[in-house]
């Protein structure tokens, strides 16, 4: 399915610039993780954070960027001619404008997703986006910031993300699982933390224990290493 913008389109856009995000990049590749996992996506990355994970592979997102209006936004996301788009960071919801944005996007038709590290409010996105939310485990730095109070507002097409970076991490990760009972309510997705945990090791970890959840590997680092904008 190929998304374009018609002059109709055009015009209405150019006279809605009202709003602005601060980004950092707009790129084209492979979606690699979450459900999407394979698909050619457009990716928009926010800049901005309010955490420090340990493990965060996007730190240049951190600060910079560049101000651009919600149309200029959409037009840019319109050249790849994507079916899938996913929002990330940084921590897009740290700036309100994306609520929108999100909005937009799914107007026009795409498949969108929200990646988020859990510590903003996630109710009131628009139910056609699928959120990936993060549990941030101990190792993290970050677990004190994740705001439980966002797991009764996920939906069953959401998927609650732990980054797993030893045994200790995973033994917390089970019991959470356990504690909000997360399977029942969306996927779960466990993910080694790339450079520290061995993805068959966590694959024996969740074997062993039946665990009802998915492993999930960064397919963007298997084929390209840990280059920024893929």
């Amino acid at each position: 399915m190929l998304i374009t913008v018609s002059d109709t389109d055009a015009a209405r856009i150019d006279a809605s610039t009202e709003a602005r995000l601060r980004i950092t990049e707009i790129f084209h590749s492979l979606q690699g993780e979450a459900r999407t996992v394979g698909w050619p996506t457009v990716f928009v990355r926010l800049t901005g954070c309010p955490l420090r994970c340990r493990y965060c592979d996007t730190a240049y997102a951190f600060h910079g960027g560049e101000w651009q209006s919600l149309a200029d936004i959409e037009r840019k996301v319109a050249t790849y001619s994507a079916r899938y788009v996913t929002l990330t960071g940084g921590e897009p919801l740290a700036q309100p404008a994306c609520r929108e944005l999100l909005k937009r996007l799914a107007d026009r038709g795409y498949q969108v997703s929200l990646e988020t590290g859990g510590a903003i409010d996630i109710s009131g996105i628009d139910p056609r986006v699928s959120v990936v939310m993060d549990l941030k485990t101990p190792d993290s730095g970050e677990a004190a910031r994740n705001r439980y109070q966002n797991i009764p507002a996920l939906k069953s097409t959401d998927q609650v993300k732990f980054v797993i970076c030893d045994r200790a991490d995973y033994e917390w990760s089970c019991a959470k699982l356990a504690e909000y009972d997360l399977t029942s309510r969306c996927e779960v997705l466990f993910s080694p933390a790339y450079g520290q945990l061995e993805a068959a090791a966590l694959a024996d970890w969740i074997l062993a224990d039946r665990l009802n959840v998915r492993l999930q590997v960064q397919l963007h680092k298997i084929l390209w290493g840990d280059v920024p904008g893929r």
